[in-house]
């Protein structure tokens, strides 16, 4: 599957689903921007039938390599992010899988039984990636219940397989080419950030500073009726030279740890 069909399928599904993304990208636009993909991230479950090898076949099979290993242990997250050998201007793929094992025995329950919905054709085909909810309608209650261990597995029972969230390369950007003035551009407009540890997570001294904006209020249709909850988010990047002179390509697991936390519940 060539890489720019994923990329374009995965952007569709995430605007679609999630307006206020497109509203970020159409004011980035009207400023007479640029909107270069840094990186796209995935959510998933360290069972096997899911786990991060599977959800990185696909970009393997179009050209992509793993390159770096991360472990989030107050989420009990572990995370691989790949880049494409040859063309260096791809997006980045970043992967998370939640180790099932370090929760509650209903917990672990709950979600194996969800998993064992998906049709075992469709883990193995291409198309999972796109998938988004393939195991029915979820449960309010349920949504609830696996909230209070973890906001992650949360949004993945609701959500499922889709792109969790794009970034735009402020490195991309010519008028608005700071982290500040992002965040200035984004709050100016209305957008709410993720101030988690602070609005701007990481440093030019560890080459990587990243923001986010709070995910979108969208209304689910549940078992019991419909609510609304924090879908997706955009996330924003600067990338700086490393010791070598090369821009940094990786990523900071304090500072991803806290931009997880752009899809916790809140009410606007």
């Amino acid at each position: 599957m060539d890489k720019n069909y994923i990329f374009d399928r995965l952007w569709d599904n995430y605007t679609s689903q999630n307006p206020i993304a497109q509203n970020v990208y159409d004011l980035f636009i009207s400023e007479g921007e640029d909107v270069i993909n840094d990186h796209i991230a995935f959510r998933t479950f360290n069972d096997p039938r899911v786990c991060i090898g599977v959800l990185s076949k696909v970009f393997t099979d179009a050209g992509y390599e793993l390159k770096g290993n991360y472990i989030f242990e107050s989420k009990h997250l572990f995370a691989k992010h790949y880049e494409h050998k040859d063309d260096k201007s791809a997006p980045r793929v970043f992967i998370s899988e939640l180790i099932l094992e370090d929760f509650s025995i209903e917990f672990q329950s709950i979600i194996r039984n969800e998993i064992n919905k998906i049709p075992v054709s469709l883990l193995k085909s291409d198309e999972f990636i796109f998938s988004g909810n393939s195991w029915g309608k979820p449960s309010y209650k349920v949504y609830e219940m696996l909230r209070s261990e973890s906001e992650y597995a949360a949004w993945v029972y609701v959500f499922g397989y889709c792109a969790n969230h794009f970034t735009v390369s402020i490195n991309h950007l010519k008028k608005n080419n700071t982290i500040e003035k992002v965040n200035k551009l984004l709050k100016d407009n209305g957008f709410l950030l993720n101030d988690s540890d602070g609005e701007i997570k990481g440093t030019p001294e560890e080459f990587l500073e990243q923001s986010s904006i709070k995910s979108g209020i969208i209304e689910i249709e549940f078992q019991e009726d419909k609510y609304k909850i924090p879908s997706c988010y955009y996330e924003f990047a600067r990338r700086y030279p490393d010791e070598n002179g090369d821009l940094y390509s990786g990523f900071i697991a304090k500072s991803a740890d806290k931009i997880f936390e752009s899809t916790d519940f809140y009410k606007p």
